[in-house]
């Protein structure tokens, strides 16, 4: 059967997602998953909070209704956090489905949007999806290079993205760098601010962006219940952005696009301060610890500010499938221009020593 899909749907590469832990299990004969350890999707090592698995037990029971479509409380509890009215507020199936709205809001053919090179894959992504050019800006010292990317912007770009922190390289970009970036934005242009792993930060190095949507600045921040929170199974982020920005979106998500279970646990992982500190510690001891074992088997590595270390190993994907089959899952990099580096997670101290033990013996053999 030949399906009448659209021509240049065939050329868009496909994301490559880390690999679930029972299916590396399967391929490599492990009989128990839990043998296995995974360091490659920056999920939380602690999990969900106590409090969002318990509002996702009460709201099991209710699965047969539809969720609340709006996002009513969580768009009250995340305006009551950040000083903004609930018009501020977006909510979606991720921050990722929050991306490819904004390609929907922006891009087109004969538009064009700016990005590093070495930053968010799904950018790149959703720019073809929408048939727009991808300006695509090299990083300097693996970090968001924002005088070029200003340089870069042209009469047809209609959106920049800066993950900040960024994802794959771990670096961030000052409070004083991006202002000094948005108030050079001109008019055609909408800022996009991702900041999936900004609560990881301690609360002083966090960029002051709320002020930018409080100011009405053309700014969407994108933020996620994924990594610090926990919640990457349930699937739900939110924009903040000026009312004009978060009505757009509205207009073109889906309805009911968030479930019932996510919307309760968010609010409940939102309360849980507790939860956020020990995953904060949790990161910077393990960052001591992954820091200390590259030191010691004289790797390279990028410092990091978030709960990942990107780490050069030599031929990545083949360390990747080595660390593999001893049971330790990482993510290799040369999908994003970077085959001599893997992405490490910071799991638990047991999950981190398991990791530069195995790291140790593979590239022994490597060697």
């Amino acid at each position: 059967m030949t399906l009448p899909i659209k021509p240049w749907i065939h050329d868009l590469p496909v994301y490559e997602p880390g690999r679930p832990i029972e299916e590396v299990a399967r391929e490599f004969g492990f009989t128990n998953p839990q043998e296995l350890i995974k360091l490659a999707s920056n999920e939380n090592a602690l999990g969900p909070s106590r409090k969002a698995i318990r509002a996702m037990k009460r709201a099991a029971s209710n699965m047969h209704r539809y969720p609340d479509g709006g996002a009513y409380y969580l768009r009250q509890a995340l305006a009551h956090r950040f000083g903004l009215t609930p018009h501020h507020f977006a909510v979606g199936h991720g921050s990722n489905e929050l991306i490819a709205l904004l390609g929907h809001l922006f891009l087109e053919p004969g538009t064009s949007l700016v990005m590093a090179d070495r930053a968010f894959a799904i950018y790149r992504l959703v720019g073809r999806l929408y048939q727009a050019e991808v300006i695509s800006v090299p990083m300097r010292d693996f970090t968001h290079d924002l005088d070029s990317m200003f340089e870069a912007i042209r009469r047809d770009t209609r959106l920049v993205f800066v993950a900040n922190p960024n994802n794959p390289t771990g670096t961030s970009v000052s409070r004083a760098a991006l202002d000094r970036f948005i108030e050079r934005i001109p008019p055609h242009v909408a800022l996009v601010l991702d900041e999936a792993y900004v609560e990881v930060l301690p609360p002083e190095l966090q960029p002051d962006s709320i002020r930018y949507v409080r100011e009405g600045w053309p700014v969407f921040v994108l933020r996620t219940f994924s990594k610090t929170y926990g919640l990457a199974g349930l699937r739900i982020g939110y924009a903040m952005a000026p009312p004009e920005g978060v009505g757009a979106l509205n207009r073109v998500r889906q309805p009911f696009n968030v479930n019932a279970m996510a919307l309760e646990a968010a609010l409940a992982a939102l309360d849980d301060e507790a939860h956020v500190r020990r995953t904060r510690r949790m990161v910077s001891q393990g960052l001591r610890q992954l820091e200390a074992g590259f030191r010691s088997l004289k790797l390279n590595w990028v410092p990091s500010a978030v709960n990942f270390v990107l780490v050069q190993v030599g031929q990545g994907r083949h360390v990747f499938e080595a660390l593999e089959r001893k049971g330790v899952i990482v993510r290799p990099m040369d999908g994003y221009g970077l085959p001599e580096y893997i992405r490490v997670t910071v799991g638990t101290k047991a999950e981190n020593e398991r990791l530069l033990e195995s790291l140790a013996e593979v590239l022994v053999d490597e060697r």
